[in-house]
């Protein structure tokens, strides 16, 4: 048997990471359990900003299948498979194991990211005892934990109004892990590290430049890039400068 537990990695590596995952929701066969999924379902609620501008939370990650029809998942990667000399390549599940008098217990955890390419993104952490559970987890996760951000164009060196990169500089931490998000002019493209660049297209930013410190740790790199997003929703902006900025929220609509 812990022959057989060992091989579960070398099998699951053939599912390649970066792979969009869409799951239909089916309104015949949804039975919310929620009174908010029940509204949802009967069409009392009609878009998903009307539950986050007044912060209702939600348990059901059919929820965000219901309201955001163009929804697209992403794992990331967040572990490393074995190599000679700690050379391994970098692997979408992040194994732990437990030493027990039974032998090896080994454990799963995946870091999903989700998001419409047009303002809403949300990522989420999955561990289990098997790879396809551990997947899911995350992905439902990062589905109860989505956000809609602000978009625009902040670059001083091109001022077109159009939201491809983001208003204003935001930074965000997550232990001794700090990230630095700049506005770009465009045509620069995501100058970023490759894990929060997968983030970023997902939200639907094309161009932007960024600072990181203290980044070898990977899971707190990319929880500080989520929450340097957070800030582009949390922090307000004068009406003045809204027009000469071009800012957009998730909905695609002028804030």
């Amino acid at each position: 048997m812990a022959e057989e537990e060992l091989k579960i990695p070398e099998i699951v590596e053939e599912i390649p990471a970066g792979v969009a995952i869409r799951k239909e929701v089916d309104e015949s066969t949804w039975r919310p359990k929620t009174e908010l999924g029940r509204k949802v379902k009967s069409k009392d609620i009609t878009s998903i900003e009307q539950l986050l501008q007044h912060d209702k939370r939600f348990l059901e990650a059919e929820i965000i299948d219901f309201l955001i029809k163009d929804i697209q998942s992403d794992l990331l990667n967040i572990g490393q498979s074995k190599g000679k000399f700690g050379g391994g390549k970098r692997s979408i599940w992040r194994q732990t194991q437990k030493k027990t008098r039974e032998g090896n217990k080994p454990k799963f955890a995946a870091l999903a990211a989700v998001g419409n390419r047009d303002g809403y993104i949300g990522i989420g952490h999955g561990k289990a005892k098997e790879t396809m559970p551990a997947r899911e987890k995350a992905i439902r996760a990062a589905k109860l934990n989505i956000i809609s951000i602000k978009r625009g164009c902040g670059a001083w060196d091109c001022a077109c109004a159009n939201p491809h990169s983001i208003p204003f500089k935001v930074s965000g931490k997550c232990g001794s892990a700090r990230i630095i998000l700049i506005p770009a002019a465009r045509g620069t493209g995501l100058c970023v590290e490759k894990e929060c660049r997968k983030i970023l297209a997902l939200v639907g930013i094309k161009d932007v430049y960024a600072k990181t410190f203290n980044s070898k740790t990977k899971l707190n790199l990319i929880y500080a890039c989520f929450n340097a997003l957070k800030q582009l929703s949390t922090t307000k902006t004068q009406e003045q400068y809204k027009k000469s900025l071009g800012i957009i929220m998730g909905t695609g609509k002028n804030e």
